[in-house]
Order: C-alpha cells, then structure tokens, then sequence
C-alpha cells in the first residue's frame, strides 16, 4: 500500500507543477490547497529537497519550487525517494536487492516469478509516467 509520505508527495509535487509562474510557493499554501498537515508535508518537502527535486528559498517571496521541468521528472524518481523500493520483495530489486534467507533457489521460486512481473509492470508505468503527466490530470 502506498504510503501517505508518498501520497502527499506526489500531491504536492503535482501541485507544484501546475504553478505556471514557477515562483516559489509557501508551505502553507500547498497545505491547505492540498489537505496536508502542515508538520508532515514540512518533512516530506525536506526530504525532496536533500534529494534534488525541489529548491527552496528563504525570506518574502519564499517556498518551494521545483528544481527541473515537470517532464524531466520521472515517477521512478518520486517513488524511490518517498517510498524506497519499488520491488515488494528485495530479491527482486533493482536498486536495493538482497537474497531472501528462506529461498533456496530465486529461479524456481514462484514468489520471486510473480514479483517480478509485477516489479516491470510497475517499472513500466512509473518510467513513463512524469510530473508533466500527472499535473495535465
């Protein structure tokens, strides 16, 4: 299940995307527009600063912007960011595997089989799917 963090993210990313002017937004404006607590969506704006999608700017005038284009930010992205992997089990991770205790053989796992046909169709739709998209919607 998706996580709130992640689910607030994307909210307020999108958000911010569909700012035509690009100038810096407050926090309290992108929480109350988008129904977010103020305290949590401080964090999650944090954590996608430290990770280069979002710049920030102190002072009058200040907040959040984003740092690319909306098209140049893929949803793969967003979700290893605010969610970590994207695999639902590590043996099938791209970024972050890790061999499963119990498993004696990943090749003849049915387990493994079926998360990874699951990883590449999440793969599939999170690698075509940008910022861009979401805030057409």
């Amino acid at each position: 299940m998706l996580s709130k963090k992640t689910k607030y993210g994307i909210k307020a990313l999108t958000f911010l995307a569909r700012q035509e002017d690009k100038k810096p937004v407050q926090i309290a404006t992108i929480s109350k527009s988008e129904n977010i607590s103020l305290k949590f969506l401080e964090s999650i704006l944090l954590t996608l600063r430290k990770n280069g999608l979002l710049g920030s700017k102190k002072g009058k005038g200040g907040g959040y912007y984003l740092l690319k284009n909306p098209e140049e930010i893929p949803m793969t992205s967003v979700m290893r960011i605010l969610e970590g992997p994207i695999s639902m089990v590590p043996c099938v991770s791209l970024n972050f595997y890790e061999k499963c205790d119990d498993c004696p053989d990943e090749n003849t796992c049915a387990v493994h089989n079926l998360m990874l046909q699951l990883r590449d169709s999440s793969l599939q739709i999170f690698r075509n799917t940008t910022l861009a998209d979401l805030s057409k919607q």
